[in-house]
């Protein structure tokens, strides 16, 4: 499977932005996709997952402020981030995870005035 997340940018707190990660190959071998994050200095962290049942798990900070969702017609997962903050900033990475595990390019989002 491969991956190509978009979408990244420079966006003032309080704005909204969101990201997009598109998969091909072997897409019909993935169960769960999801977004990850990483802050200068800091672990990957897990933002939000997406279960091929549409099911859904989001980390505690991102809760009542991010939405993931998926179109299967296009093989796409998205990540609509609404109310962010300075410390949403960092590089963002799309995941696919099914017989193997598959990493997107990252995107970085800065969120800044």
């Amino acid at each position: 499977v491969q991956l190509q997340a978009f979408g990244g940018g420079l966006v003032q707190p309080g704005g909204s932005l969101r990201l997009s990660c598109a998969a091909s190959g072997n897409i019909f071998s993935i169960n769960v996709m999801g977004w990850y994050r990483q802050a200068p200095g800091k672990q990957r962290e897990l933002v939000a997952l997406i279960t091929s049942g549409s099911r859904t798990h989001y980390a505690d900070f991102v809760k009542g402020r991010f939405t993931i969702s998926r179109d299967n017609a296009k093989n796409t997962v998205y990540l609509q981030m609404n109310s962010l903050k300075p410390e949403d900033t960092a590089v963002y990475y799309c995941n696919a995870v099914g017989t193997s595990v598959s990493w997107g390019q990252g995107t970085l989002v800065t969120v800044s005035s």
